[in-house]
Formats: structure tokens, sequence, C-alpha cells
């Protein structure tokens, strides 16, 4: 199946619904009004069952084929914006203040809403296809409450499929790859002690800002002399606070930052060295470091069959030459992880053209991609519930 023609023509409606998003972004968990929107689209569509509230305020739709019994596919969207101050200047622009739909989930949702009509008004397979509207992906692990709060069983999941948008890849293509495509996100934070004292006096003190500073430049040896050149890991320092004055040398320094691995052998030895150098280097400048080492999103993991079935259906639509399978990993994060570890799957990009970057202020979503994730989703359904 080629770019679907109903896809084609339900493009101005689509962006429309996408555009409404757009003006009006929600932050994390409080997606109210964006799964209201979804929800009264899914009932008007005619879905057999809409059900709200799962994993807080996600939303999942479940659409009965008409070609008899079968297993249930999972297709799946995120809902939430960014707290960012939007600059692009567009007619349907954010409405809200340091809030803007600034990775695209405004075009994810009305992509998966698009497919949802069309699925709901042909019904041409067999078993059940789940649209699931999940909140809180920006950091809040919404993927992971969707999963905790049963949604697997309850409504009997056997495979789970989701798509991301990328700027710089061409519009009507797509890419993806086996294994791990984006990064487990780890977060941590370490506190300095030291002896503050006055600035004209520092043999009379342990300066925890002299000790911060040393151990931002160890830390970045964990990667560059700790780790296989050909491993994929990522440790950055994004935040330093001490200090309150300029002629005191404080008592205590706090760091903070975000490592990133696409493997559980480097993601256990990131966390073991890093507490290892912060306790050893302050420890012999006189300082004491505690280091608070948590865990976020796990690695996105495509499965290898549902891979090569994603990669299929992304050919079939997009054309031969369209379709990259062997995708460098991304070391950002993305909590349909969660979704992966519980079902198997696979995780498709879309490209967005030559638009900013994902999380920028002047960031759109290309309207023009949505011919092509409806048809992605809907070549999807249709073929893995095709009647054997």
């Amino acid at each position: 199946m080629p770019l679907l023609n109903r896809a084609v023509e339900m493009q101005v409606e689509v962006s429309q619904w996408r555009r409404h998003l757009h003006a009006n972004p929600e932050l994390m968990f409080d997606v109210h009004e964006t799964a209201r929107f979804v929800t009264d689209k899914l009932q008007q569509f005619g879905c057999d069952v809409v059900e709200t509230g799962i994993g807080r305020t996600g939303v999942v739709g479940i659409i009965r084929g008409r070609r008899g019994e079968g297993p249930t596919i999972g297709l799946r969207s995120d809902m939430d914006a960014l707290p960012l101050t939007e600059i692009t200047g567009q007619p349907w622009a954010s409405q809200t203040a340091g809030k803007m739909h600034a990775c695209g989930h405004d075009g994810h949702t009305a992509m998966l809403l698009g497919a949802a009509q069309y699925l709901a008004e042909t019904r041409n397979f067999m078993g059940s296809i789940a649209v699931i509207f999940q909140p809180a992906e920006e950091g809040g692990g919404g993927g992971r409450e969707m999963v905790k709060d049963g949604m697997m069983e309850r409504f009997s999941i056997s495979e789970v499929y989701g798509m991301h948008n990328v700027p710089g890849l061409p519009i009507g293509e797509f890419a993806i790859r086996k294994g791990p495509i984006m990064a487990a996100t780890d977060e941590f934070t370490i506190t300095v002690k030291g002896r503050g004292g006055h600035a004209a006096q520092p043999h009379r003190t342990i300066d925890p800002v002299v000790v911060g500073a040393q151990l931002i430049n160890a830390l970045q040896t964990i990667v560059s002399r700790g780790t296989d050149p050909l491993d994929s890991v990522v440790l950055s320092v994004t935040q330093f606070h001490a200090g309150d004055a300029h002629n005191i040398i404080p008592q205590s320094a706090e760091l903070a930052g975000t490592v990133r691995t696409l493997r559980p052998e480097m993601r256990d030895f990131a966390e073991r060295r890093l507490t290892e150098v912060c306790e050893g280097l302050a420890g012999a400048l006189g300082a004491s470091a505690s280091v608070h080492y948590a865990r976020n999103y796990p690695v996105t993991f495509n499965h290898d069959r549902e891979t090569e079935f994603a990669a299929q259906t992304a050919r079939s639509v997009a054309g031969e030459g369209a379709i990259n399978t062997d995708v460098a990993p991304m070391m950002a994060g993305e909590d349909f992880s969660y979704m992966l570890e519980a079902r198997p799957g696979a995780f498709i990009f879309i490209g967005n053209g030559n638009s900013a970057s994902l999380h920028n202020p002047a960031y759109d979503f290309n309207d023009d991609a949505i011919a092509y994730g409806i048809s992605y989703w809907v070549q999807l359904a249709e073929t893995a519930l095709r009647p054997r």
C-alpha cells in the first residue's frame, strides 16, 4: 500500500486538530483538556471502548475488527508539552505562556487520531487495535504509569508500537534499528561538604567550590578513559550551585547532571564509577562527597521481529529508498521503553523535514508528515491483524 488516499484527504482536518492541540499545550500528567479532546474524538469515531484515567490521565480506545477474533495490537502516542516559551510566531502558537509543544506530541496525537478514525470506519482486520494516548513522556514516566496500571493485561495487548518525529529527516522518510534505539537516562546529584570561611583566608577552609570544579573534570575521565570508545556513554554535569556572597567560601556545593547509556553493563559501570570518583577525589582534598543516583527511563529496545515488521510497513508506505533500517541510536530518552519492556514491539522515527530541533522554542511539527504517519499506522494495523 502506498500513501493512503484517505490519509491525504484527511490531512487538512487532522492538521486543524494538531494546531488546536499546539495552541493549548499542557504539561506532564496535567493533560486534562488534551485527554478530553482525544476522548471526544474517539467516541465520535465510534470506538468500541474508550477508557480514561489510565496511568492517571492516559486514554485508551479499542477498535474491534470485522474479520473475526484475534490479538490486540497497541499503537501509542504521547500528549504532553514542554515548559518553554514559544517563538515560532505561527497563528496556532501556544496561548499559554511558558508552555509549548516543542517535541511534536501534538502531531503524534493528531496522526494517531487520524488513524483511529480510519480504522473505526473500515475495520478491515481481525482482532482489535488499542490506540494509546499517554501523558507525561517528558520526564514524568507516563508510559511506566500506564503499564503499572495494568494497561497491557486489561486490554490483552500482545504487541505495541510507537513513533516519534525527527527534525532533519526528510518528510516521507522513516528510520529504525533493531536493539537499542534510544538511551537509558539517569540523573545524579552530588553534594560536596567542606569547611567554609573567609574568602581572604582560603588556607583555613576546605573549599567545596574548588573540589566541585575538579570533580567536573575528573568525571569526564569515566567516559574518556574508562569506557570502550565504541560504547555509547554520555556524562554531563549540567548544574553547579554554591555560595551566596563574594567574600565567603561556602560550607558546601551541589552538582547535578545526567548519564546516558545503551547497555545495562555500561549503566552499572557509570553509576559505580561516578560514586567512586566523587568520594575518592573529595576525600583526597579533605572534603566529603555524597552521591544520589537515580535511574530514570530504561533503554528503548526494539525487538527483532517487530522491528523488521515495522520497517517493512514503512517501506510499503514510503518506498524502498525512504527507510533507514540501521539508524544510529539517539542518546535522548523515551518512556515508550517501559511498554517495550512489557511487550514486544518497535519504535520508529518519522521525518519532520528541515525544522528547528526538538525542545527548541522555534520548533513546530510539520503538518506535511501527517499523511505519512496515518498511512503507517493503518498499514501496520491492517497487516498485523490480517486474517491468515
